[in-house]
Parts: structure tokens; sequence; C-alpha cells
């Protein structure tokens, strides 16, 4: 019997109804370690094998896709693929398929709700009254203010619609924005550096760059207006972590929120502990409805993907 590796945390924790439809297909279903992503050592015992590989956001290195010798497809259930080394899996002919707009939903409300949480310092006070202290920190309201978007895709453009419902001013840079994306209110396109000029808070929502160099670095936080509060719901590696906390300290920038980070659960409490960070353990996707949408497509795509390549179980 064939086999398909399955990885997502989402997934490892809790099997899926749609999974049985790999099953009915006569695949085998294996599973990483419950709950947490693999190293590279687990994939590269696990991967031998597998036909498919339904990837969570755990690095697939050159090395994890050599051993995968019967490898056809690694279909992720997120929209990103650059945790997979696509050369070497182009070269070895594995197909990789992204599940596109799947956890755009969720993505998009957590941004909101993490504006939200550092506007108001809703962490912070509660925490505060759990351990028996009352203290409180003047908030900010959002009407009027203006939110910039690093990344104007699906995720995007739904935070651009519910930024300017509330009453946010928005705009928005894209390496190819779309034209005829037009929420009403106050939106507009503008380049990255009015982006980082202009706005009292900036929510990113793009891939890192090829080169791997972050979108924010020190050089763009000293370009930001002194009070801004940041958003990273997509990739840690677009932010410079030194240079963050570095700005958080001496108060150019004043608050964050982030929802990924390079190790996963985080080590390193810099930015974690600090009490003008709201932090989550990677949560964007990780609603009932955006894991079922994920998912199903990440099905799908293998399924399709086998089918097509002649793979049968």
């Amino acid at each position: 019997m064939s086999k398909i590796l399955v990885t997502p945390r989402s997934l490892t924790s809790a099997d899926h109804p749609a999974l049985d439809r790999l099953r009915a297909a006569g695949f085998e279903v294996v599973f990483s370690s419950p709950g947490r992503q693999p190293t590279e050592q687990e994939l590269l015992a696990l991967v031998p094998g597998c036909v498919g590989y339904l990837a969570g956001v755990e690095k697939v290195t050159a090395e994890v896709l050599n051993a995968a010798t019967d490898l056809k497809v690694i279909s992720r259930n997120g929209v990103g693929v650059d945790n997979v080394d696509l050369d070497t899996a182009k070269r070895l002919n594995i197909r990789v398929c992204p599940a596109p707009g799947a956890n755009a939903r969720g993505v998009a409300e957590l941004t909101i709700a993490l504006i939200l949480s550092l506007a108001r310092s809703i962490p912070l006070s509660d925490r505060m009254i759990k351990g028996g202290d009352w203290q409180r920190r003047k908030g900010f309201e959002l009407e009027g203010k203006t939110l910039g978007l690093v990344g104007c895709g699906r995720i995007g453009r739904l935070v651009a619609q519910m930024a300017i419902g509330i009453g946010m001013k928005v705009i928005a840079y894209d390496v190819c924005p779309d034209a005829t994306f037009q929420p009403g209110g106050s939106f507009r396109f503008a380049s990255l550096a009015e982006v980082l000029q202009r706005s009292d808070v900036i929510s990113l929502h793009c891939p890192p760059p090829a080169e791997g160099t972050a979108v924010i670095d020190g050089d763009a936080l000293k370009r930001t207006r002194k009070g801004v509060y940041l958003i990273n719901t997509a990739r840690y590696d677009l932010v410079d972590p030194v240079a963050l906390a570095e700005q958080l300290e001496d108060g150019h920038v004043a608050g964050a929120a982030l929802d990924v980070f390079a190790i996963e659960p985080p080590t390193d409490g810099t930015l974690t502990q600090n009490d003008r960070v709201v932090a989550t353990p990677h949560i964007g996707g990780f609603t009932a409805e955006s894991v079922d949408r994920a998912v199903q497509m990440a099905v799908d795509n293998l399924l399709d993907a086998l089918h097509t390549t002649g793979t049968g179980a």
C-alpha cells in the first residue's frame, strides 16, 4: 500500500475526516509526531516510501527531498510554499501544490484582533487583573488612523476591507498591485517607502524576499513614524527581531503583535516577554473553517496529482 505523509500540527493532533478520502483511495496515511513540527531527522525517517506528502510549515530541505525517492507530490495546507526547497523539488520532478486562499479569512480576522489588542492593551489588562493588579494603559481609537499593508493579496485585501469598516484609512504596497481592487472608503496603493512613513499601524501580508533579507529591518523601522505598531501574521523572516527589540526598547515602535517565530515554540523571550508585544502561537489559519478548507484543498491536490502521474495505492 502506497503511503502519504501528513505533518501539519492541526492534523497530527487530531485526525480530520478529509483524510478518509485518502484512505478510501487505498493509501496508507502516516503521521509525524502529534502536535509539533517534525525535525529534519524525523522527516528523513518518514519520507522514504511515501508517494504523497501533506505538509505543514516545517522546512522541507534538499536532503529530505533527495531521501524521498518515491515522492510525487507535496501538498501544502496553506498558501505558502517557501518552506520547500523548490529548486530541488523541480529537479526531482516533485510537484508542489499550495492551497491558495484557504486560510485567508482566519488570518485576516486575527490581524484585526491583534490591531485591536494593541490599541487597547487587552492582553496586558487581562494579565494584570488576573494577577490581582489594577492598572490602566491609555489606548487609542482606530477611526481615522492609517493602516499600512505590505502585501495586498487575498489576506491583505480582506484586512483592508475590515479596517475600512471600522473607520481606518488604508494604504497598501504590493509588488503587483491589483487596480481592480476598489474596496471603497479611504484606500489606495502606495510605495513601500510611503507605507513605512505614513502608517500608524503596519501589517505584513507578503512572502519573504527570495534573497532572504528582512523587509522590516533596522533601516525600515527607522523610517517609520515614531509610535508605530507592527503586526506580523505572515512569515517570521520578514522582520529582523533584533532591530524590532531595539526599536521597542527606545520607544520608536510602540508595540508589535507576532503570530510567527523562527522556532515554534519560541525559545528566545526577548520579544515574547515584552509587555508591548502581543504573541500568539501561529493561530492565524487555526480556525475550524480555515483548517477544513485547507485540508480539503490539500487532499484534492494530492489525489489529482497522484492520479495525473498514474500513481495508485
